[in-house]
């Protein structure tokens, strides 16, 4: 996925600016955009049910940094668990 051109506070301000009574083309074309992605930001900023972006966006981070904590403390269980079958098989 490229860069994004436009970042949360961006989109949310020209979602704002047609709610004033801008049109849709005119606010496509001063923001360089096509109405397809306009109406694609409309509908997920309507499908969040007005939960903060950037909250959401942090939530999903932290979400991310947790499952790779599990995995490695998994990892970890798992090769100590190992090793005590390996030795404990060694003195019988």
């Amino acid at each position: 996925m490229g860069k994004r051109k436009f970042d949360d506070d961006q989109i949310t301000g020209i979602l704002k600016e047609h709610q004033a009574g801008v049109k849709v083309a005119d606010v496509c074309h001063k923001h360089g955009i096509s109405e397809p992605t306009f109406y694609r930001w409309q509908s997920l900023q309507f499908g969040n049910a007005g939960l903060d972006t950037k909250r959401v966006r942090a939530l999903e981070e932290e979400n991310q940094k947790l499952k790779k904590l599990l995995a490695e403390a998994m990892l970890s269980a798992a090769t100590l668990s190992e090793m005590l079958a390996k030795t404990s098989k060694g003195r019988t």
